[in-house]
């Protein structure tokens, strides 16, 4: 809006304003094109005035002549005190930040999109009040991601191309979420408050042995405790979504205080279920289990199997509090009977139309297409 055709007391108000969002138009040259404007405001804004939140969005720049704005426009968002900062390149090459420390007092919440991050910018010390970390799409060929304060840490469709382990040490991080993580399996130090982890590497990347030849390999820890350095980090949690982890399972650690885990169908492959009858060794308090069993193969038949425990029955090795599995499947195959053999201790119900009806594992018959498939319980 033109500020001539506003009363006098409203023009200046934008100097104080408490929101910035600066978004770039389509075209090449979008960056180039707000350039005149944010000098602008960078010497006419009130510098005593905070900033609560700060986006800056480009999807195209040119590496050459408009990286040195962008990282100017992110410094001075942090001059300017702000507590939410977004930083969006969605271009096909990332953007360059600056390898500067990041030194705030007020920021709390960061949200990084396509960008390449230095060592310096991803230790955080000087951020004692950063709770919440977002990056997706990002480049990260660090050592180390640091941070005292942080709570939420989620990293989606990131890369690393360092030949070395990216070590995240945040020891008050309560919720993790590491989904398509391409390159070198990160490191995770000790976190005794996390709750809340979901894990979804790369099929490539998931061994975690320490051996010298594998330099995509995660080491175990170096006590005698023979813990896999990866799980062995997410022991303390709550509640777990495990993905591709099926050889980290040969040194598994106790998960002590895990009471909800939903796993996919990797899990369910190895033979004789080695990998799931493990976790569930190793999970004493574990209450709900949840097996998503999809499958590209066969007819598309969507299902959903929840079931409750018959004691008597309960299989030694099971947690005693385990009160719910869930089956979820799109193919009611050889492999979804394989699973409910082994959990055949359970009463499995059938969701239909909104109602139960008890199936009870003796022999259980499913249709799909022209093919019966049958599984029996008895020994």
């Amino acid at each position: 809006m033109r500020t001539c055709v506003l009363a006098r007391r409203w023009r200046h108000l934008w100097r104080s304003t408490r929101g910035l969002r600066v978004v770039g138009l389509d075209g090449a040259d979008a960056v180039q094109g707000l350039r005149k404007f944010m000098d602008h405001l960078l010497v006419l804004r009130d510098r005593a005035a905070d900033l609560d939140a700060a986006e800056i969005r480009f999807d195209r720049f040119s590496v050459a002549d408009d990286e040195a704005y962008v990282n100017l426009w992110t410094r001075f968002a942090v001059m300017s005190r702000v507590r939410d900062l977004t930083l969006h390149i969605g271009a096909s090459s990332y953007l360059d930040l600056d390898n500067l420390p990041l030194v705030s007092q007020h920021l709390r919440v960061m949200n990084l999109d396509g960008l390449s991050l230095q060592q310096k910018f991803l230790d955080l010390a000087g951020c004692p009040a950063l709770e919440v970390l977002n990056m997706q799409h990002c480049d990260i060929s660090v050592g180390r991601i640091s941070s005292r304060s942080l709570k939420h840490l989620s990293l989606r469709s990131c890369r690393s191309n360092s030949n070395c382990w990216v070590h995240v040490s945040a020891p008050g991080l309560v919720s993790l979420v590491l989904l398509r993580f391409g390159g070198t399996t990160p490191f995770l130090e000790n976190m005794a408050l996390l709750e809340t982890a979901r894990l979804d590497l790369s099929d490539d990347f998931d061994v975690c042995f320490d051996y010298d030849s594998d330099e995509n390999s995660v080491p175990f820890n170096k006590d005698d405790s023979g813990d896999s350095v990866l799980l062995g980090a997410l022991s303390g949690a709550k509640h777990l979504e495990l993905f591709v982890f099926r050889r980290d399972l040969r040194q598994c650690p106790t998960f002590s205080k895990l009471k909800t885990l939903l796993l996919n169908e990797d899990w369910s492959e190895a033979p004789d279920l080695d990998a799931l009858a493990c976790i569930l060794k190793h999970s004493p308090v574990l209450e709900k289990l949840t097996l998503q069993l999809f499958t590209n193969k066969g007819p598309k038949q969507e299902m959903k199997m929840k079931g409750s425990y018959s004691s008597a029955e309960r299989p030694a090795a099971i947690s005693e509090h385990l009160k719910v599995v869930e089956v979820q499947c799109n193919v009611v195959n050889q492999g979804v009977f394989k699973v409910l053999k082994f959990l055949c201790a359970f009463n499995i119900r059938k969701l239909t139309d909104g109602t139960f009806h008890t199936l009870y594992l003796l022999k259980l018959a499913f249709v799909c297409g022209n093919e019966t498939v049958e599984a029996s319980c008895e020994e």
